[in-house]
């Protein structure tokens, strides 16, 4: 056998790998750092700018009156007369480069220390010596000083009020959006009633703005889903009631018919003709959001039980912690034989129900569930076969998913690490407040 070729590990760049705080991502976080980076980049700019053009004109300033007064100093020492006291011939503290340019018989200024405090030195050449002059620039520097920390303390009062008022700017707009979204994620709940209803869509002025656009975009899409939805629901309903009658006169139809495999087959397709109309009355009445639960309190154990024994077919019943419920018991029945039967007619046995206080599993060992249905969940007259089975209609799951929300309970699907497909329904806690219980809670303990 030959070896394999190494596998190589896809390395991300460290800019990918960098993990930014939630806070970044949002609108206001971008907003803020955008506008503080702006700030800066622009304060910068002009605080320098300002800087050194204020530098370079105290510098020339100073420079203009340290020559003036060279020239005076020059004349003194011409004719004789004192220098003064910030004149002097080859001071101790004149700058090594100052020196050398009057050695060379040139004259020039520099900005040094003198004693400590800056100073703006003048210099000339005199009889081979360096006759300087120099003039305190202590308070032109200060006066730099004091500009630098007003641009400082200018440049951060204008991020944080630029900041402020940008986020209350941006503030109104996320608010709108955050009313948009929580909109649409009612609507994607099936609360086709939830508008946006934003003000600004009627009013001409704001025709330009781009969130009452969205706002009024989402507002036509649920109104023409619900018109839509609700005629796919009326339709059904009718399709389904209208199929009663001729379906009625078919079954008495065929009881007439002579005994035989025929009328066998006749009846079989009737009766599964009337439980499909059946199944579609009832998923237009779940749709249409009209049902409601008849709660009692039942003893989760034996209801479990009872509803496999409804079903006729074989599942294992376990009880590891069992509890009291307050619910409807006819729905909670209808969800797990739905439940049951499509373990038994797209899975493999065995089909194990199990009880965990207000959490009820059904697992077979089949093929499991397919994608979609993972993905998107139960969707009507979509149904795949599994290991040779008879393809469905898909209303099972519908209808278990539809029961299970007029319960306030939740149905979840996946399949097990080791095969099968997994159905786990968590039913909704205790409402304080009185309930009514059965005339009779006890039932067959027999599992099946």
């Amino acid at each position: 056998m030959s070896a394999g070729r190494p596998r190589t590990r896809l390395r991300l760049p460290a800019w990918k790998r960098l993990r930014l705080p939630a806070w970044t991502m949002t609108l206001h976080g971008k907003f803020a750092a955008f506008v503080i980076v702006m700030c800066c980049v622009l304060t910068t700019v002009v605080g320098v700018l300002v800087h050194v053009l204020v530098g370079r004109q105290a510098e020339s300033q100073a420079r203009s009156a340290a020559l003036s007064q060279l020239d005076s100093v020059a004349a003194a020492y011409v004719a004789g007369e004192p220098l003064g006291r910030d004149a002097a011939v080859d001071p101790a503290d004149l700058p090594a480069p100052l020196r050398a340019m009057a050695l060379r018989g040139e004259r020039g200024t520099q900005l040094a220390d003198h004693q400590g405090r800056p100073a703006m030195w003048a210099v000339t050449p005199a009889d081979g010596k360096a006759l300087a002059v120099h003039l305190d620039y202590s308070r032109r520097a200060a006066a730099i000083r004091g500009l630098d920390r007003t641009i400082v303390g200018s440049s951060a009062f204008a991020i944080a009020l630029t900041l402020a008022v940008g986020l209350f700017g941006v503030s109104r707009i996320t608010r709108r959006l955050h009313h948009t979204a929580q909109v649409a994620r009612r609507i994607s709940t099936g609360d086709l009633d939830a508008r946006v209803d934003d003000p600004r869509v009627l009013c001409a002025p704001f025709a330009q703005d781009e969130t009452a656009a969205v706002a009024a975009a989402l507002d036509a899409m649920a109104a023409t889903l619900q018109t839509k939805l609700h005629s796919e629901q009326r339709f059904t309903a009718d399709v389904a009631h209208e199929l009663r009658t001729p379906l009625a006169g078919l079954r008495i139809a065929a009881e007439l018919l002579p005994p035989g495999r025929p009328a066998e087959l006749v009846r079989d397709r009737i009766r599964a003709m009337s439980r499909l109309t059946e199944d579609l009355l009832e998923i237009s009445r779940l749709d249409a959001e009209v049902e409601r639960a008849d709660i009692e309190v039942h003893q989760l154990g034996p209801l479990a039980e009872r509803a496999v024994l409804a079903t006729g077919l074989r599942a294992e019943v376990r009880t590891e912690r069992d509890t009291r419920v307050e619910t409807d018991q006819r729905r909670l029945q209808r969800v797990l034989g739905n439940l049951v039967s499509n373990a038994h007619g797209h899975g493999r046995p065995p089909v194990l129900l199990t009880v965990d206080g207000r959490v009820i599993t059904i697992r077979d060992h089949g093929d499991g569930y397919p994608g979609h249905l993972l993905d998107h969940g139960p969707q009507r007259f979509r149904s795949r076969s599994g290991s040779g089975r008879k393809t469905g209609h898909g209303l099972g799951l519908t209808i278990a998913m539809g029961q299970a929300r007029v319960l306030g309970a939740t149905l979840r699907f996946s399949n097990a690490p080791d095969g099968g497909a997994v159905a786990e329904l968590a039913l909704p806690p205790s409402v304080p407040g009185p309930r009514r219980s059965p005339s009779t809670e006890t039932g067959s303990s027999q599992r099946s």
